[in-house]
């Protein structure tokens, strides 16, 4: 990915622009905080916040229709020269202790940003298309996460450095740290010459004008969101990313607040440090959903990820140590980085070229509806006497909102997800041959049993969901029955195993993807036993093929296999590799004994290749 032309260019101004916006709304809250208590801390830390919102809301329309009409490298060159004429502004602003303009312009600084980002999030699919799509978004997440944790660091460092106790008003803290403001000046010009080496990925350049007066009427805001709601999948992710910025938001927006009542904690490093975790969480989480989207955009992620903050939401108040809390935070962002990366993605993926700038916009516009909507009611709730904790439960109620919406989508995909990582923890799958499962055609898998996981093995590298034939006793174990339904599992018995395989042959005419282990049981000896001829019965006037699989020996030995070679040595620490092979497509008509044969050889290859 990283050797696409441009990809580290650009990756340099995603951090740049999410520092420079970073770094002044830092040192307007750092002065805030030290300033004002209570309410009017909150009520001033959620107007900063609202400053930097609003816009996004404002400028829905224009930002997308620019970033559909126009080259998107170009709307981030000249957004970025924008900027540098902004952080001036704001440096004057800093030297001449004028705390109400410097104020103001967070504004300004915002309306850049919320122009500027439709085009550099649609620029992703642009540059590094489909097959990176996933991992790009892991890629974005972390550098601006690694940015904004970067920015909080650095900028609160100087911040307390140049601060003194004596400096009593708003005005006074801005002159005594004003040298700050270049820093700011700096970050903007260099992001701005990168920002103008960006290769150009438009195609061709649209036709859409912009008519100021169906902008001032609403007809565009109407227009664009009936683009967005038309896939539903897209309207939903988005409305969940909106939940999740507002839960993050009044986390962020309450906690300073929280930290100097009930922990009794006043430096700014301390608290900005904690919330910073929440970027280290952030960082690796993102990496991390990009690594187990290798295959297909890992949409389950966001359910795990949902479920685990709001959990945490609900825990902070119970949290008396300031080091639990830090944990917690970097916690937080980790399981921030499963929402963001998936939901995100998948928006981009199912959106088209010709209006994924409009839906990107739309994605800002109606996550900052839900942000500024929550920080205006933060800032009510604050003035009326509400404190921080019990603003902590009412977001773990809008978690466990969040939490359902994402569990009635993706439910399957959060069973083979949370499967996957605690597959991760002890194995790693290494695969073979992917290439070999068509995407649209029915496939009939076929292959060796070596353990009570083969069938998790076979389907974490697959988006399609393969419909496995098993033992009816085992189907209908208590507790597992209810999944294994969901899974669309065939029960298989010896009095009614022709019903069985009509069944199968049912779901191959539909163009799916069954999978039965002919064996019939898992290996006790380590060898291929011997293959039984039900799979023959199915009927062969279905449009696809059998597809030979075989697992190498890594799991033997293991709890989850039966079969236990002699000298095997136990080690808790080492994750056993475990190589999975696809063969080659082969005839339906294929013999038990040939299959065999087939997976014989497979064995024989490749247990000596890895030997």
């Amino acid at each position: 990915m990283f050797k696409i032309i441009g990809s580290l260019n650009y990756l340099f101004v995603v951090f740049l622009n999410a520092f420079t916006d970073l770094g002044h709304k830092i040192i307007i809250q750092n002065t805030v905080f030290k300033v004002y208590d209570g309410s009017t801390q909150i009520v001033l830390t959620a107007i900063v916040n609202a400053l930097i919102l609003f816009p996004f809301i404002l400028v829905f329309s224009p930002s997308g229709f620019l970033a559909d009409r126009f080259p998107k490298n170009k709307i981030m060159e000249y957004a970025a020269l924008f900027a540098v004429f902004i952080t001036l502004g704001i440096t004057y602003a800093y030297y001449h202790g004028h705390f109400f303009l410097a104020f103001s312009l967070t504004f300004v600084l915002a309306l850049q940003s919320a122009i500027y980002g439709p085009a550099k999030y649609g620029y992703i699919k642009e540059l590094f298309w489909e097959k990176y799509i996933s991992a790009a978004n892991g890629a974005v997440q972390a550098v601006t996460t690694v940015s904004i944790l970067g920015g909080i660091i650095f900028y609160t460092v100087l911040f307390e450095g140049m601060y003194s106790s004596d400096l009593i008003n708003e005005d006074a803290i801005l002159e005594a740290i004003a040298p700050i403001g270049w820093l700011l000046v700096g970050s903007s010009v260099i992001e701005w010459f990168l920002a103008s080496k960006l290769p150009n990925k438009m195609q061709a350049l649209s036709q859409k004008r912009f008519r100021m007066r169906k902008y001032l009427s609403g007809f565009y805001l109407v227009k664009n969101l009936k683009t967005v709601t038309r896939k539903k999948e897209i309207f939903e992710a988005i409305i969940a990313l909106g939940l999740f910025w507002s839960i993050s938001q009044v986390v962020l927006a309450i906690f300073g607040e929280y930290a100097k009542s009930e922990l009794g904690i006043t430096n700014t490093i301390y608290v900005q440090g904690a919330m910073a975790l929440a970027g280290i969480g952030i960082v690796i989480g993102s990496i991390a959903a990009a690594k187990l989207s290798k295959y297909y955009i890992n949409l389950g992620l966001s359910v795990i990820g949902a479920v685990g903050i709001t959990l945490l939401v609900f825990l902070i108040p119970f949290i008396d140590s300031f080091g639990l809390i830090a944990m917690t935070f970097t916690f937080f962002g980790l399981l921030s980085g499963f929402i963001l990366v998936p939901l995100n993605a998948n928006i981009q993926h199912l959106a088209s070229k010709i209006h994924l700038g409009t839906i990107i916009a739309a994605n800002n516009f109606i996550q900052n509806i839900f942000m500024f909507s929550f920080l205006v009611l933060t800032t009510i709730f604050a003035f009326f006497g509400m404190n921080a904790e019990l603003l902590f439960y009412l977001m773990g109620v809008v978690g466990i909102y969040l939490s359902v919406i994402l569990f009635k989508r993706y439910y399957v995909d959060a069973f083979w997800s949370l499967m996957g990582l605690l597959g991760a923890l002890r194995h790693k799958y290494i695969y073979h041959g992917l290439e070999n499962i068509s995407d649209d055609k029915a496939v009939l898998l076929l292959g060796n049993h070596v353990s009570w996981l083969d069938w998790i093995m076979l389907q974490l590298p697959l988006r399609r969901r393969i419909n496995y034939m098993m033992d009816k006793e085992i189907y209908h174990w208590p507790i597992f029955h209810a999944f294994f339904k969901k899974g669309e599992a065939i029960p298989l018995s010896p009095r009614a195993f022709k019903d069985a395989f009509s069944e199968a042959h049912k779901r191959l005419l539909s163009g799916r993807i069954v999978g039965i282990f002919p064996e019939g049981e898992i290996s006790k000896t380590g060898e291929l036993g011997v293959f039984k001829k039900g799979y023959e019965l199915i009927e062969k006037d279905y449009d696809g093929v059998i597809v030979p699989f075989y697992i190498n020996s890594g799991i033997f030995g293991s709890s989850f296999s039966k079969y236990k070679p002699k000298n095997a040595k136990l080690n808790l620490f080492k994750r056993r590799v475990v190589h999975i092979y696809f063969g080659e497509p082969i005839a339906k008509e294929t013999s038990s004994d040939t299959l065999r044969e087939i997976i014989e050889n497979m064995r024989e290859k490749y247990e000596t290749k890895q030997a």
